[in-house]
């Protein structure tokens, strides 16, 4: 799912290439995206697009009238910014926006539709999209820390969190969780002063790292290699490769679609963290420690 770094970007390049321009229309490949009828998605035809903020993970299209389109990719979705008059109906094809300069193509990837798409009347009506997670650029200590122990949690579902921080999900939070040292399931309550400031400081210093390193790959064009595995990270996506910090081999926590990747050494002391499938099957012979780990390895 596209996180901070990667809406930002969208947000900042669209309103940079077609802020300003009248929303032609919008073709509508797949019924299931729309989310609303009230007002009609026919009633930001021919309203100038004048801002794109960011809400979340959510990207809003602000036109004249506030009217407001609330596009959220979730997991596969994603933008492409084509020709004008650019022909909609692939097989991935979600929607079309048609402008002057161009067309601003919704696509989504594999067969579960989540992606959605809300048109909404009045800036009060952008309340319920508003999860209400801290928006970490910029936050205090004490905000960060009152965010962080609202509810004791484990700091990987914390971080994810969107009713406590904005704008993380999966990949990112297990960056910020390398650059702190801290495990992803050491629990929030458990956490020091100084330890919940390390993660401040790990939360901002990875975020606007990534912008600006995406910032930079994207220059003066639009963002088409948009991933949650990139060239660069420390951990996510990294399972059994060398920490850049220490070398020992990336390992990873499975759980329902996703995973969490960490650093045994740099984040747990050299212990490894239970994986729900494989512990289960191995029970008393799941090993603890990287140098276990490595000797079941050693051929016999």
């Amino acid at each position: 799912m596209p996180e901070l770094p990667d809406v930002t970007v969208y947000q900042e390049r669209i309103e940079a290439l077609l802020g300003g321009q009248v929303l032609q229309d919008v073709q509508l490949a797949s019924p299931f995206l729309l989310r609303t009828v009230e007002p009609p998605l026919t009633a930001v035809h021919g309203r100038t697009l004048r801002s794109v903020q960011r809400l979340g993970k959510r990207l809003v299209f602000a036109f004249d009238g506030e009217l407001f389109l609330v596009l959220h990719l979730m997991i596969a979705g994603r933008l492409r910014l084509h020709a004008p008059g650019k022909s909609v109906g692939g097989r991935v094809d979600l929607c079309g926006f048609h402008f002057a300069s161009g067309t601003l193509v919704l696509t989504e990837a594999g067969t579960k539709k989540r992606a959605s798409l809300h048109v909404v009347q009045g800036r009060a009506a952008l309340a319920p999209f508003d999860r209400g997670g801290l928006e970490v650029i910029g936050a205090t200590a004490e905000q960060f820390a009152a965010a962080l122990r609202r509810e004791n949690r484990t700091l990987k579902r914390a971080l994810g969190d969107p009713t406590l921080f904005s704008g993380i999900g999966n990949a990112y939070s297990d960056e910020i969780l390398h650059a702190a040292r801290l495990s992803p399931v050491t629990l929030t309550s458990r956490l020091g002063d100084a330890e919940v400031e390390r993660l401040r400081v790990a939360v901002q210093q990875t975020l606007l790292a990534w912008t600006a390193r995406l910032r930079a790959e994207v220059g003066d064009g639009f963002p088409d290699k948009v991933t949650a595995f990139r060239e660069g990270m420390a951990v996510h996506g990294r399972y059994g490769k060398p920490c850049p910090v220490c070398a020992s081999p990336v390992q990873r926590i499975r759980y329902a679609d996703n995973e969490c990747n960490y650093c045994a050494t740099c984040q747990c002391g050299g212990r490894l963290l239970a994986d729900r499938g494989l512990s289960a099957l191995l029970k008393k012979d799941w090993p603890r420690t990287l140098a276990e780990l490595e000797e079941r390895r050693r051929p016999g």
